[in-house]
Formats: C-alpha cells, structure tokens, sequence
C-alpha cells in the first residue's frame, strides 16, 4: 500500500490518445455527500451543452452515503464515478484524479466548494489570450456551511492578466483557494502531484507552478471555498492544531523555490501573515462559536508564528471576547 502522505511529488503519467477533451473537472470527495449535490450542480449548469469536457467524481471510500447513487441521479451519464477500494487520504485522492484526467486543462473541485456560472468561459479566455501560462485563477468568495457567501477583500488586481511577480507575492501568503485555480496537465506532468502535508498542500502546488510558470488572472468572482466546515481536512487540522506543523513543513519546501536573495524576507512576511491570520481567526472562532479550545490552539500558534502588533491585537480582542462570555455565562447561571 502505498504510503498516504508522498515523501516526494507524485509522477503524472501523460495521456496518450489523441482524442482529448479540452477539460477535465475532476471532484475529489470524501464525506462530504451534503455538499456534493451543489458542488456537481455548479459545474454542470454551464457546461451540459458541451462535448469537450470531462466530469468524474472521485469518492475516497466515503461512509456518509451512497456517493455512486448521488452521482447518477445528478450526473444523468454526463458525470462519471471512481471510487478508491479503500481511503487512501487526500493526496492519494488527488493523484488518482490527476492521472485519471484526459484533458488539456484540469480542474480539481473539492467535493464541498462550488464555482459560478461563467467560470470555465473565464478561464478558457485566460489561456487563450496567454497560452504561455502554466495555470490561470479567477478571484473567489467563501461561502459557510449553509451557503451564506462572504466576499474576498483581497483583490490580487483589477484588470485581466498576467500577475506580475507572482512567485514573491503566493509564496508570502496564499492568496487564491482550489476552487479558483485551473492548472495545464502538462503542468502536473512536469512538476509532479501534491505531496508532503494535508494542510497547506495546495499552497505548496501553487508557489511550485509559480516558480516555473507564469499566472493569469480574473478579478470576476466565479469560485466558491467552503469555509466553516469542521468535518472537512483543514477543519480537523485547525482543530488538533496540527496546522501548524504542515505549514511549518510548507515553509521549508517553498525555500527551494525561491531566489537565495528573497529567502528570508519571503520566509519572514509568510510567518508574519499566518500569524495575523491565525490571531484573526482565534478571535472570530470565539465570537461567533465559542469553541475556547480551538481558539487557544490558533492564538498560541500565532504567536510562535511571529509576535507583531496586528497578532497581538486580535489576541488581546480574542482575551476580552473570552472575559465577556465567560461574565455573561456567569450571569446567565445566576439569573436561572
């Protein structure tokens, strides 16, 4: 069996026929049924008048329903299903849908995110206008568990095209989310698959592909990452705290990808920015759920990360948030 966490990046073996669809859009899911539907759904309404795509989903052993079932009744034979005689973890996952993949241009749509009517034109545009381009993104929102979306703020630029540097600005921080990326296949033959941790995995894959290609982008918000869900990979590592040491890991390997004059100050601005963001998130955890647990695990991450005032401001926000929920717990019980 094959190890469930790759030392190295996976080879992709490259498609030999010549008769190819121009896209893949492969959807790796794995308990995740409630959100499949919307997922499937949101591919399906904007291209079901096409010849030239390929739609598969492909099911880690999930035990949450019947995924097969799901798939035909949506799917109606547009939609293809793989299923793993055994769950072998997400990266595995991702490597059986990038070989399993016959197109030019391969879209990996996690089982819980959705993309919005027009993404596939967008980006079809993108490497039309750029065909030297290793990858292109669209800008993408966040939706939560019941749907409810929430706009990105940070827009990489206004216009359509070419990010320049790219490289510097995805190796400080992970600007763009799976759902927005769409990656040549002939990328992943060269470069390998996703390898190394289960968190953080895609922001290594992009800062890799930054590395070697170059990026378009779209500011149309035509993607949706599924934030908010405790049951999804980066759900349970937040949770466990075991975050921290995949980004940890992530930060190593991308050194390798940079310029020896950019190390360190790239290094440094990445720590500083998932401190702020970790700081950021204990505080939002207790405001809106009050899960303590997990939000001390973000905060003392945090401030391993990098002590700076952004962190230490959202730290002393999330100390006082934690103080008001405890007195008005404690008024609650006295009251009753």
């Amino acid at each position: 069996m094959l190890d469930r966490t790759p030392t190295l990046p996976p080879s992709i073996s490259p498609v030999v026929s010549p008769n190819r669809p121009m896209w893949s859009v492969m959807i790796p899911c794995y308990n995740c049924i409630k959100f499949l539907e919307y997922a499937m759904r949101s591919v399906l309404i904007q291209t079901w008048y096409r010849h030239d795509i390929q739609i598969e989903v492909v099911d880690d052993a999930s035990t949450d329903g019947d995924v097969e079932s799901l798939v035909a009744t949506v799917g109606k034979g547009r939609i293809s299903y793989f299923r793993n005689e055994q769950n072998i973890g997400s990266l595995r996952t991702f490597e059986v849908c990038i070989n399993r993949s016959r197109g030019t241009l391969i879209h990996i749509l996690h089982g819980d995110d959705g993309v919005k009517f027009g993404f596939y034109e967008e980006i079809e545009s993108l490497f039309e206008s750029y065909p030297d381009i290793g990858a292109a993104i669209t800008q993408h929102s966040f939706i939560d568990t019941d749907g409810n979306e929430t706009a990105n703020k940070n827009i990489i630029r206004n216009e359509p095209g070419i990010i320049q540097n790219w490289l510097y600005k995805i190796a400080a921080k992970p600007l763009v989310q799976p759902p927005a990326v769409v990656v040549k296949r002939s990328v992943y033959e060269q470069l390998g698959g996703f390898f190394a941790v289960h968190y953080g995995e895609d922001w290594e894959m992009w800062t890799r592909i930054a590395s070697q290609y170059a990026l378009a982008y779209s500011p149309k918000c035509l993607a949706l990452y599924r934030g908010g869900n405790e049951e999804s990979i980066s759900g349970r590592f937040v949770r466990d705290g075991s975050n921290f040491n995949d980004i940890n890991r992530v930060l190593e390997i991308i050194q390798a990808y940079i310029p020896d004059n950019k190390k360190k100050e790239i290094r440094k601005l990445a720590k500083r920015n998932f401190s702020i963001s970790y700081a950021n998130s204990a505080f939002q955890i207790l405001k809106k759920n009050r899960n303590n647990n997990t939000a001390f695990i973000l905060a003392k991450g945090a401030l391993a990360l990098d002590i700076n005032l952004r962190t230490v401001y959202y730290i002393i926000r999330a100390i006082f948030q934690y103080f008001i929920m405890a007195a008005f717990d404690t008024m609650k019980a006295i009251k009753n």
